[in-house]
């Protein structure tokens, strides 16, 4: 009887710790695909976090490499007459929704003529051109071209404020810095890609414009004529970009 009591208890004894261990292993099991999805999802959000970060770096680096970018320059151009001296050149750049807007800034050279030394002149020019017409092929006329300048010269001759060896309010205005308007026409060229060399345009253009002093002469002296007071110049553009 003895014998029997302690087989039966042993199979009570083993069945019961088969079935705790059957549930410790079940439990296990559920555990690991949740420590597993709690990693995954520490390790989302890491990645998320970083994402983020790197996507924050890239945003700001793109911004500064675009300022940069902005300066460089769109096109150069060559000019000749203008008020700005008898040739000039310099660079600019396009900008706006369909590169309407120009901003150039040209170096110019006046020959000696009369005096004793050349000059040199500095423009900054701002131009306008609302419209292009297709012709054919690569051809394109811009009917309207309009703007503003400024000119200086380069020489002790020219000065800012008044000299004093003329009376207070003689002239009344500064011969240092002169203010043009302009407008004028364009014809523009694309440049085929196979015969790009250094720019994928060519633009040609004429200008007419006169400066402040001219203005105010031409009102105060009814004897001068147009041509006395409004000047033609010619031009090239080179669009780079």
């Amino acid at each position: 009887m003895d014998m029997t009591m302690k087989l039966l208890s042993f199979r009570v004894y083993t069945i019961m710790i088969f079935i705790f261990s059957s549930f410790v292993v079940q439990a296990q099991e559920n555990e690991i695909p949740r420590l597993y999805a709690m990693n995954d999802e520490i390790f989302s959000d890491t990645v998320i976090q970083r994402s983020s970060h790197s996507n924050e770096y890239d945003r700001r680096i793109h911004s500064y490499r675009k300022a940069w970018n902005a300066l460089i320059p769109t096109h150069t151009k060559l000019q000749y007459a203008g008020g700005m001296g008898l040739f000039s050149g310099g660079i600019g750049w396009d900008y706006g929704k369909r590169g309407q807007w120009e901003t150039d800034i040209l170096l110019g050279v006046i020959p000696r003529y009369s005096s004793k030394h050349f000059k040199f002149t500095l423009t900054l020019k701002q131009s306008y051109i609302p419209w292009s017409i297709y012709l054919c092929n690569n051809f394109n006329l811009e009917p309207l071209e309009c703007g503003l300048y400024f000119n200086t010269v380069f020489s002790d001759k020219f000065w800012t404020k008044e000299p004093e060896r003329y009376p207070q309010g003689y002239y009344g205005f500064s011969n240092r810095v002169r203010t043009h308007v302009f407008i004028g026409q364009r014809l523009k060229i694309d440049i085929p890609e196979k015969a790009r060399f250094s720019s994928k345009s060519l633009t040609l253009f004429y200008e007419i414009s006169t400066c402040d002093l001219y203005v105010v002469s031409a009102f105060r002296n009814s004897y001068l004529k147009p041509e006395d007071y409004l000047s033609l110049s010619l031009g090239m553009k080179f669009q780079i970009f």
